[in-house]
């Protein structure tokens, strides 16, 4: 069975949605990025960054919420069509998926933290706005190909618009308005609907 370690609400949500979209049995070891788990000598074998998530699935250990999705979608994927169906998509799910990670996930978080999860005293609304700034770009990038297609990676959801809505998923606690990018802001909507999602929220260990 897969092991999966990290709590649902950190980066760990990310393959967490990718194993209910494939439904896949898997054991969820509740590690808290804010406790002392991660600095244990048994964790740190597995993951010697200290950090979450991290997979084990047989004698593979991977860390990286991105390369777990990537993995997970490839190896397990079958006929869910999940992982693209030749070249060009898979090329098209690496090149997204790195894009939302280089793109928009830091200065997303750095807003997110000085909105919402900071301690007032810590919370720079400079910092924030400044990185709400640097959104831009990339949202109007997102936005102007989601007016030319309905996905990322074909013609149907994929591990390249599961990966980039999970990391837009934090627009909504961060309270960043996709007002301006229509075509973004529905396209965010129907993925962050989908009922693997909405379950891999919930997920327990050993859901």
């Amino acid at each position: 069975m897969l092991t999966l370690y990290g709590i649902t609400q950190s980066r760990a949500f990310r393959p967490l949605w990718v194993m209910q979209e494939l439904g896949l049995e898997y054991h969820q070891v509740e590690l808290d990025f804010r406790g002392d788990g991660l600095s244990e000598p048994d964790y740190l074998a597995l993951n010697p960054n200290g950090r979450i998530p991290t997979l084990v699935d047989g004698d593979l250990v991977l860390w990286e919420s991105m390369a777990i999705d990537l993995y997970l979608a490839r190896r397990y994927g079958g006929d869910s069509g999940l992982w693209p169906d030749d070249a060009a998509g898979e090329a098209l799910a690496w090149q997204w998926s790195f894009w939302v990670m280089s793109e928009v996930e830091h200065a997303l978080l750095t807003v997110l933290m000085h909105k919402r999860i900071l301690p007032e005293e810590r919370r720079d609304p400079a910092r924030a706005g400044r990185n709400l700034g640097l959104l831009k770009r990339p949202f109007g990038v997102l936005d102007t190909t989601l007016r030319k297609r309905a996905f990322l990676a074909g013609d149907r959801f994929t591990i390249a618009d599961l990966n980039v809505a999970a990391v837009l998923s934090w627009c909504g606690p961060a309270r960043v308005s996709l007002n301006d990018h229509p075509h973004l802001q529905a396209w965010l909507k129907t993925c962050l609907a989908r009922p693997a999602r909405k379950r891999a929220q919930k997920a327990v260990p050993d859901a």
